[in-house]
């Protein structure tokens, strides 16, 4: 019984250190043809890393969420295929003036 306990501890003790790691806020975006397996492989790391998902976009194949800074390179490395894009998520403002 050893075994398990020590396993969980351990689990439990890299979650702690994911979960303090520092966090960056993204949009990560692929083009339409990626398959739905891709997006839902970056989600479930963002989360099982101790992220959260803050927003599954309708009109993009993509979403954005807060990321612990250390799982970035393996969405991307994961996502070379389909060209992932990264971008930091932003306020974004127009220009309301018609010239």
């Amino acid at each position: 019984m050893k075994f398990p306990l020590f396993s969980l501890l351990l689990v439990l003790l890299a979650a702690f250190a994911l979960a303090t790691a520092p966090q960056k806020s993204v949009v990560i975006s692929y083009p339409e043809s990626t398959p739905d397996h891709v997006l839902q492989q970056a989600k479930d790391a963002i989360q099982a890393a101790g992220g959260i998902i803050t927003h599954e976009y309708n009109l993009i194949k993509g979403f954005a969420a807060r990321v612990p800074v250390k799982v970035l390179e393996s969405i991307q490395t994961w996502g070379a295929e389909y060209n992932a894009l990264i971008e930091e998520d932003q306020v974004v403002y127009t220009n309301e003036e018609v010239n």
